[in-house]
């Protein structure tokens, strides 16, 4: 018989190994654990603490960490947990923010020497709503200077690693908040998307990005690049995670993912645009996944689509316009405080004329309308998320070419769903690195949700 002191010493090593496997756990098993009594809220967010206080890339991840602010919530939560008296699912599941969310007495400063100092007195309504479900806050993650930029890399604040390679960027523009769940440094990061920003460091990191349709979640205290295309979305590590934190910070019923099937769905493979110039290891992705939706009962066409087709080159004149137009004062007032790659690329908004901005919206939404009338009869539209794999950082920062060309090819993919309006999920094919990036229609987020349901338990057995 094991002596009482050894039994003492063995629970106590299997219950800070338990909590070490929190750091790993899906948001929906955290708050599962939680509502049955085998988690505590406040263990739970020092585990996660102290994992990020400890971490190597502490500082290259987060921006900001809210200790108070956290324990706070999450001691509320605990007491609410006990009186039975939970949220919702994720009462209590501690989860990190991009640095574009206001956050009332924290710095919020959208990854730019620009907006330093800059402490909002109020919460962005979607963490309002995050907080009103029980999700506790962590702190705020690093992110692409004024997330104008897919690939992640800030030397003017911090660029976040990439799970699968030391030396590569970790996509962007939300790539700290990848960064966090992808480490084990939160259970969700809530990012923003306008042409790929929550999808593209979603594929690098190997985690499901939901790209909501812009308009949905609200922008209220959100730091904007375009507003016009801005959308709000959860980095997670599946799509209930996904499902779950879309209905929190909406304040609605998530939807119901039971019974999710492939059987007789019908998938678009759009061959305009996406499959150009693309890289050797996404294509063979893609194409073993493609198979493996097959092969669970999905029935899948190739179709091609003028729309895409006009309205890729007008996202010049549709972005950079915009964000120019809503930075140039601060910018122009310190242009000097900028990584030259993001000065100039907001710069190359400046010389389009306010009636071609104009005109290039309303042949946008004429394009809009075409497009969901020619894909109205499929489930879901698909392709590679990102045509290439994650550039190298020094590359980056030494060969101006380099970096145009990669910087663009990496959002070329996502920003179909963008220019087309609609709303997207990438998913982990099983090749690190690699997405399977599904478009749905405007505001059919539940549905695309159920669809990728059913994608992720054939990709992911």
């Amino acid at each position: 018989m094991r002596p009482a002191a050894a039994t003492v010493s063995f629970d106590i090593f299997r219950k800070g190994q338990g909590m070490r496997d929190w750091l790993t756990m899906t948001a929906a098993d955290l708050g599962k654990g939680i509502g049955k009594g085998e988690i505590d809220p406040v263990e739970l967010t020092e585990t996660y603490l102290d994992a990020i206080e400890t971490h190597e890339a502490r500082d290259r991840i987060y921006s900001a960490v809210t200790h108070e602010r956290a324990r706070a919530e999450a001691q509320a939560a605990s007491e609410r947990a006990k009186a039975k008296l939970r949220l919702g699912p994720l009462d209590g599941v501690p989860i990190s923010w991009k640095d574009l969310f206001d956050t009332a007495g924290c710095t919020t400063e959208a990854g730019s020497a620009l907006l330093e100092g800059r402490v909002p007195d109020t919460d962005a309504r979607v963490l309002r709503n995050a907080s009103q479900a029980g999700l506790v806050c962590l702190g705020k993650t690093h992110m692409s200077e004024l997330a104008f930029s897919g690939l992640g890399l800030n030397p003017i604040t911090a660029t976040p690693p990439n799970i699968n390679d030391a030396g590569a960027v970790p996509g962007g523009s939300s790539s700290g908040a990848a960064a966090s769940v992808a480490f084990g440094l939160a259970a969700c990061g809530i990012g923003s998307d306008t042409g790929g920003s929550v999808r593209i460091p979603s594929a690098w990191n190997d985690l499901v990005g939901l790209k909501t349709t812009s308009g949905r979640l609200s922008l209220e205290g959100v730091v904007p690049l375009a507003a016009k295309f801005d959308s709000v979305g959860p980095l997670a590590r599946t799509v209930e995670d996904a499902t779950l934190m879309l209905a929190a910070l909406e304040g609605t019923k998530p939807a119901d993912l039971r019974g999710a099937s492939l059987k007789g769905k019908r998938l678009a493979i759009l061959d305009t645009v996406v499959f150009d110039d693309i890289r050797e290891a996404p294509l063979k992705a893609f194409n073993e996944t493609v198979q493996r939706l097959q092969d669970a009962g999905a029935v899948i066409e190739r179709i091609t689509s003028p729309e895409v087709s006009e309205a890729m080159p007008m996202s010049g004149i549709l972005y950079t316009s915009e964000a120019y137009g809503t930075w140039s004062s601060i910018i122009e007032a310190a242009p000097d405080k900028m990584f030259p790659a993001i000065l100039d690329r907001f710069r190359s908004g400046k010389d389009f004329k306010a009636s071609d901005y104009v005109a290039a919206w309303q042949k946008l939404d004429n394009l809009r309308a075409a497009y969901n009338a020619r894909t109205a009869g499929f489930d879901a539209v698909i392709m590679p998320a990102a045509p290439n794999m994650p550039p190298n950082a020094e590359k980056l920062m030494s060969d101006d070419e380099y970096y145009v060309t990669e910087n663009l090819l990496t959002l070329r993919n996502t920003r179909v769903g963008n220019l087309m309006g609609g709303c997207g999920v990438t998913l982990p094919t099983g090749t690190p690195g690699c997405g399977l990036l599904l478009c749905g229609a405007p505001n059919a987020e539940e549905r695309l949700l159920r669809l990728a349901k059913s994608a992720e338990a054939a990709l992911n057995p």
